[in-house]
């Protein structure tokens, strides 16, 4: 059976009208965020999102939700419980079966350094909210689990016709609804295109004492 590409969540959000500013693209809207030039509030735009309807259209083509995905994250992540050896083969066919392809010219975000696994797993769990990544960025620095006081943003576009995933349904009343995210499942190359330092302006709260430098990496999937 073919797999069918859900439609471009961007070209309904972009233009983005945001505190009396608007911006044209995913990434100017989140690099006003990270210079001070806005606040970032993930439960604003996730209310945004929860009322467009390609949104709304990305969220009832999966039956995979929060905790499906942290099973499948955990059984990915096992190498030693020789009893479980085929769950993770076994779990990712099933979740390929009811996977879409994504749309191109998407954008979707990631915090922190990309795993070096990534290009071999072919496996990464992103977001939508670029007020998400903001957040995952700094927790990221509070928690000391990048080098050194470096927050890194990525920005993955989507550039192919084949990069496979679906979103992931999330409990509207807890903290998970402002995850939105979409899990990858499969994609054929993900090349790093552009890195820059991003200098916070305004001197906002995003950049804590804890964090020197603020890094952009853009990506395209294919």
């Amino acid at each position: 059976m073919s797999k069918l590409t859900l439609s471009l969540l961007d070209s309904s959000l972009y233009p983005q009208i945001w505190q009396q500013q608007t911006f044209s693209s995913p990434q100017d809207f989140l690099i006003a965020m990270l210079t001070g030039r806005i606040t970032p509030d993930a439960q604003t735009f996730t209310k945004q999102l929860l009322a467009n309807d390609v949104y709304i259209e990305w969220v009832n083509t999966t039956v995979f939700g929060r905790y499906l995905h942290r099973q499948f994250t955990a059984y990915s992540q096992q190498t030693e419980d020789s009893f479980n050896t085929d769950m993770p083969a076994l779990f990712r066919q099933e979740l390929t079966r009811h996977a879409q392809y994504l749309p191109q010219e998407q954008t979707l975000f990631f915090a922190g350094d990309l795993p070096k696994s990534v290009r071999q797993t072919k496996l990464l769990t992103t977001t939508v909210n670029p007020a998400t990544v903001i957040a995952n960025a700094k927790k990221m620095i509070e928690t000391k689990t990048t080098n050194g006081s470096k927050m890194i943003v990525n920005e993955i576009k989507i550039t192919g016709k084949q990069v496979l995933g679906f979103p992931i349904r999330h409990n509207k009343r807890t903290s998970d609804s402002l995850r939105n995210e979409v899990l990858i499942l499969d994609f054929q190359d993900l090349r790093l295109v552009n890195e820059r330092i991003i200098e916070d302006v305004k001197k906002s709260n995003i950049a804590s004492m804890l964090i020197e430098t603020m890094l952009l990496r853009s990506y395209e999937l294919r």
